[in-house]
């Protein structure tokens, strides 16, 4: 097949000298256009940007502050549990050591062992005695000074002269 070349008319070869320059100009003013829109955006997104900054630190702080008094408030109410279960235990401590004190006391006193208060009594009883011989032999020493016999010393007489005349 063989194709005709068709001749182009001298207002088509000038529209196409004049298209390269055209396009040359119109790409120019699009890049520069461009150009200016990528500028922009940068600077409207260094502002977005810090503005985005800006509000999650806000965020943060509100949370941070938040998150602290959640953690207070639990930290009171654990103390809270433990100081009652504490006290609880406390309590059923001093019930145990309470019987175990009393079962030993019984058994001790089963095996004929004297309790703290038996000897706490028997401590009062030897001072009040030892008063009581201090106060004696106090008296007796003043009535041998002023010359009077001694009461034991008459029976300890009378004993051995009713032992003689028998």
């Amino acid at each position: 097949m063989v194709k005709k070349v068709q001749k182009t008319s001298p207002a088509k070869k000038a529209v196409r000298a004049v298209r390269p320059a055209t396009v040359k100009a119109k790409a120019q003013t699009l890049l520069s256009t461009g150009a200016d829109v990528i500028a922009k955006a940068q600077a409207e997104g260094t502002k977005m940007i810090e503005a985005i900054k800006k509000e999650g630190m806000s965020l943060q702080r509100k949370t941070q502050a938040l998150a602290e008094e959640k953690i207070s408030e639990a930290t009171s109410r654990v103390a809270a549990v433990a100081t009652g279960v504490g006290s609880k235990a406390n309590g059923q401590w001093d019930k145990l050591e309470g019987i175990f004190e009393e079962r030993v006391a019984r058994a001790l006193n089963k095996l004929g062992v004297p309790s703290a208060k038996d000897i706490d009594v028997l401590i009062s009883r030897i001072e009040t005695l030892n008063k009581n011989v201090s106060k004696l032999a106090a008296s007796q020493g003043a009535a041998a000074a002023n010359g009077v016999a001694k009461p034991a010393a008459r029976r300890s007489t009378a004993r051995k002269t009713g032992a003689a005349a028998q």
